[in-house]
């Protein structure tokens, strides 16, 4: 564990984030997690025994024990030390789309348009490096995108969002008095600095060289506030897509590289590295790690925290220059409390299927360390993909928590229409359900702020006494603990062979019933090319709504519930709902500007709904339909607070349907079959 900009693979190298947490469960499905608090460069070892041994090169050796016994409680107690994950706004749930290469703004208007003609939901338009000047963080190519202002202006006036990438490292090498971002940090010495107390010169993406502005000095966050207001003032940006900081360097430290005589050098070639650290050198790509950070501390101590520390001090910079508006931050570098303050992406994954299986590890292992805004380039970011890899991927990236298509500079255009019909069909399909399915998710989120619970999860967590589910790996996960998802990870299948834990469970899509209530088995589902299988578990009741383009219109459509009745016919859900960007919502001290209502079926015949918190009252809460699945007989009628209402029933679905109700869901209701 040494922070390193490297692309993910199975080989056992160091690449963007050090998490040295780790979860264990028994055979009886008790589980325990243990954390070495500790940011030093570090390997562990797996013991046959087993065992686990932690071997750091420096620091404190600061240890904390989880005791579960569940593994969703070990996460939550986990959550509860390193911080509870930020509430994401409600648009940054919706589909974004990015690529590098889009050289002129006329090019990303052209695929944005395109996918919008196609029906296909989108919410965020992104930009990589193409936009800037020189790629000089906070200018504009005033050549290429000189109507950016513009373009961004109609973003927002059609309800959507837009967001930029923005790297850590300032270029070093521009004329004095030209470049404001690095006139500024001299003036406010805040760059990290070398072992001589000059600021510390490597090379990125900048013409000539770059310096690093520290982040762990107080200062540098009115820095990083005035650099971000003053590109926000040009260009009203949503959100901040931060990269590049482990942080990354082209150079092997400096141009001369690291010394070991000079002031801290010995740092800089220890008499031990890690095994599996990239060029067996700590500097490698690397800072210098005798560089020095504010409070003294060597480069070598902080190292793993850069990333870390620049998403806490974007964070406050976004909270000042959009007041009372959630931060939305993706970054690249993680350490341990980084869902606090904001989401990830896993970086520059090749375009192929094995990167495609294993981003579902990395989604759910980042959900394991409270990072639940995550997700995998959908569709993979280095070399080409193709057209049946992005069918199957678009369809498992809309059930990434943070779905975004993206690639890199030499590759073709990957986005659904540039590959051709299969690939919208498919990516039209998943989007809108995931669209459908936003205010399950939107809650599953605010569980997660409040509680640490993951968003996706592993299916043993579900079901830890199921001996099966710790061996499913990445072949199938869950949303919360109602819907489980089963992607195709493979070219050609169009079925998968899907194990449901023992319970009743409904095919998203055709509501067949499999019922396990003897125990866990796998079953055979179909895939076509243009559906990802989807189950639902019986005992949930899931909240709604119409598909939508964007999720600021989704916002004004109606709500409508759907009930998986269990074995036994009951069921339950809830809903947490407020305005989607507000902060402290739930954390206010006034009450929370929140609603929350639950939700519970019994016997299969009464339904009812509890408001449990009222707090958010801007909005009217209109319920239009519910549906009930898993009902073995036709009621003679329907009644909704002692009203008869319409319905339909189908026997061969067993699908209870009630349509036109108009309900306000602020108010507590009960509908008796």
């Amino acid at each position: 564990m040494w922070n390193f900009d490297d692309p993910p693979s199975p080989q056992a190298t160091n690449i963007y984030g050090s998490h040295p947490f780790y979860l264990a469960s028994d055979k009886e499905g008790s589980s325990h997690g243990v954390f070495l608090r500790n940011s030093n460069a570090m390997e562990v070892i797996l013991q046959p025994t087993p065992a686990l041994t932690f071997r750091a090169i420096g620091g404190i050796l600061d240890f904390y024990l989880f005791i579960g016994p569940s593994p969703m409680e070990v996460v939550e107690q986990y959550a509860n030390l390193i911080g509870k994950p930020a509430l994401p706004p409600f648009w940054s749930l919706g589909y974004h789309q990015c690529k590098f290469g889009q050289t002129t703004l006329n090019q990303t208007k052209k695929i944005l348009q395109q996918t919008i003609d196609a029906k296909i939901p989108i919410d965020t338009q992104w930009n990589d490096l193409d936009y800037m000047a020189r790629r000089n963080d906070f200018t504009l190519d005033t050549d290429h995108f000189k109507d950016l202002p513009d373009f961004v202006a109609k973003l927002h006036e059609n309800g959507m969002h837009y967001v930029t990438i923005i790297d850590p490292g300032v270029s070093g090498g521009e004329p004095v008095g030209s470049y404001p971002p690095y006139d500024r940090g001299i003036e406010l010495d805040i760059f990290m600095k070398n072992s001589t107390g000059q600021p510390f010169v490597g090379r990125v993406w900048n013409p000539k060289s770059t310096v690093w502005p520290d982040f762990l000095n107080p200062k540098t966050i009115q820095y990083w506030s005035e650099m971000i207001q003053d590109f926000h003032d040009l260009v009203p940006i949503d959100g901040a897509w931060i990269d590049m900081n482990e942080p990354s360097n082209f150079w092997s430290g400096q141009f001369n590289g690291c010394s070991i005589s000079e002031r801290g050098g010995h740092l800089n070639h220890p008499p031990y590295v890690p095994r599996f650290v990239k060029g067996q050198s700590l500097f490698f790509r690397n800072i210098c790690p005798s560089a020095v950070h504010y409070g003294n501390y060597s480069h070598y101590d902080v190292h793993n925290l850069f990333g870390h520390s620049e998403t806490v001090v974007t964070n406050a910079a976004l909270r000042n220059v959009r007041p009372g508006k959630r931060p939305f931050i993706i970054s690249r570098s993680t350490f341990p409390g980084q869902g606090h303050y904001g989401g990830h992406w896993t970086g520059d994954i090749h375009s192929d299927w094995d990167a495609m299986r294993l981003s579902i590890a990395g989604v759910l292992n980042f959900n394991m360390f409270g990072i639940p805004l995550v997700g995998a380039d959908i569709c993979g970011f280095n070399g080409n993909t193709t057209v049946p890899l992005c069918q199957r991927w678009m369809e498992l990236g809309a059930f990434y928590p943070f779905s975004r298509n993206h690639n890199t500079l030499e590759a073709f255009d990957q986005d659904p229409v540039s590959l051709g019909p299969e690939v919208v069909k498919a990516a039209r399909k998943a989007l809108e359900i995931r669209y459908s399915l936003l205010p399950y998710l939107y809650t599953l989120f605010v569980h997660a702020h409040l509680k640490g619970t993951p968003v996706a999860q592993p299916v043993f967590f579900q079901f830890p006494r199921d001996k099966m589910a710790y061996y499913l790996g990445e072949s199938q996960f869950m949303w919360g603990s109602a819907l489980m998802i089963a992607p195709v990870l493979e070219e050609g299948p169009i079925h998968v062979n899907c194990y449901l834990p023992q319970g009743v469970w409904y095919n998203w899509e055709t509501h067949v019933k499999s019922d396990h209530e003897e125990g866990g088995a796998f079953v055979k589902i179909p895939a076509p090319l243009d559906t990802i299988p989807l189950l639902a578990r019986g005992g949930s009741i899931l909240v709604l709504k119409p598909p939508a383009p964007t999720t600021t219109d989704s916002r004004r459509l109606p709500f409508h519930a759907r009930a998986y009745v269990s074995s036994s016919g009951s069921a339950s859900g809830d809903l947490f709902w407020d305005d989607g960007d507000a902060l402290d919502s739930y954390d206010d001290g006034s009450g929370g500007r929140h609603n929350h209502i639950l939700f519970n079926l019994t016997s299969s015949r009464d339904l009812q709904s509890q408001v449990r918190h009222r707090g958010f009252l801007a909005e009217t809460m209109l319920l239009d339909s519910i549906s009930i699945i898993g009902l073995k007989s036709r009621p003679n009628q329907v009644t909704l607070d002692g009203r008869i209402v319409d319905f339909s029933y189908s026997p061969q679905e067993q699908l209870l349907e009630v349509h036109s109700l108009n309900v306000d869901l602020l108010q507590p209701f009960r509908m008796e079959l």
